[in-house]
């Protein structure tokens, strides 16, 4: 699918778009291009790859005009730019306003000018039932990616998008840093013992895209069936792997916007969602506003959302500390840090 084609990967600097070049590179695509505002990363991935597929363009995608001009040409589009740390964002909401949800626009309205043929915009657990600032912008992200949708039948551009759970060992995720605190000989820093995260790793991001990619209709979310943790069980996985399993724990309490538990699907979206093996596709609600012409559909989706339950961390499988090991040996970091070996950096890229 992607021969000879160009991809663009919007906030591609980050964890997500290093793991897509670690599979893109070596095919048959033409070319792939790296939109993001930090030029330093640019620089040191510029370094990193040498090849010759692989094209930068600085810009922000608060900027209309700097992602139109990256766009020009592109087939696919991976929109993962975002503003993601919970607290910085509960401290400053409107940035995250501008970023996840007017830079989406942005994006959106530049792919559809462009002629794009696919765009899939990477979304959050902590946009179902947000109670933070940046699951507040994420859902209205993800609003905005499903209204852009509605008008797009015969055009040729598709859009649809993914929910993640936590992506272990990403950038500024929380391995990395139990991992800092165990070598520096500093109590790990818990912040709710019983607090659960679902558990994901890059490849497992990487093939979500990919088969919604693949698979998307115009204003699908897709979600992987993913197994959950405490962060208690992480802790202790992480320290067992390290060969410190009485490494002391602190629990410093719940930061701000945080929640004990994320789901991936509320109550709403399990009564329609499809179940596809390894993930649920979740359709757009596709009546227009006129509801009367839609009597069956709409009686049988508000039927079905009086039932059941959400998709969340406390109710899926629930990984105990071997499990949690087991899943943190996919992360080659913590491959080599089970051998003994001294890992300056285990984030994964």
């Amino acid at each position: 699918m992607f021969k000879n084609k160009t991809l663009l990967i919007t906030g591609g600097t980050g964890s997500f778009g290093n793991a897509v070049l670690k599979r893109f590179l070596d095919t048959d695509i033409a070319e792939i291009r790296i939109f993001s505002r930090d030029e330093k990363k640019q620089d040191d991935m510029r370094k990193r790859y040498n090849n010759a597929k692989l094209k930068f363009y600085i810009g922000d995608v608060r900027d209309a005009r700097s992602i139109e001009q990256a766009m020009r040409g592109v087939d696919y589009v991976f929109h993962a730019a975002a503003l993601k740390q919970v607290p910085s964002c509960e401290f400053h909401p409107m940035q995250a306003v501008r970023t996840n949800v007017l830079g989406t626009e942005n994006v959106l309205e530049a792919a559809i000018q462009a002629g794009v043929k696919r765009v899939v915009c990477l979304s959050t657990d902590k946009a179902v039932y947000p109670i933070n600032a940046m699951g507040i912008s994420k859902a209205m992200m993800e609003k905005v990616m499903v209204a852009t949708s509605r008008n797009l039948e015969g055009t040729g551009t598709v859009i649809c998008g993914t929910r993640y759970g936590n992506v272990m060992a990403s950038r500024g995720s929380v391995i990395p840093l139990f991992v800092q605190q165990v070598y520096a000989g500093q109590p790990i820093t818990v912040t709710d013992p019983a607090m659960t995260r679902f558990m994901m790793t890059l490849g497992d991001a990487v093939d979500l895209v990919l088969y919604a990619f693949e698979h998307g209709r115009n204003g699908d979310i897709f979600v992987q069936k993913a197994p959950a943790a405490t962060i208690e069980t992480l802790a202790h996985a992480v320290t067992g792997l390290m060969g410190k399993p009485d490494h002391p724990v602190q629990v410093i309490g719940t930061r701000h916007g945080e929640k004990l538990y994320e789901a991936l699907l509320s109550r709403e979206e399990m009564a329609c969602a499809e179940d596809m093996g390894d993930y649920f596709r979740v359709p757009a609600d596709g009546r227009d506003l006129n509801y009367g012409k839609f009597v069956d559909q709409g009686a049988q989706r508000l039927t079905q959302s009086a039932h059941g339950e959400d998709y969340n961390s406390h109710n899926t499988n629930r990984l105990d500390e071997t499990g949690m090991r087991q899943l943190l040996l996919k992360l080659d970091g913590m491959q080599r840090i089970a051998k003994g070996e001294m890992v300056a950096d285990v984030e994964e890229h």
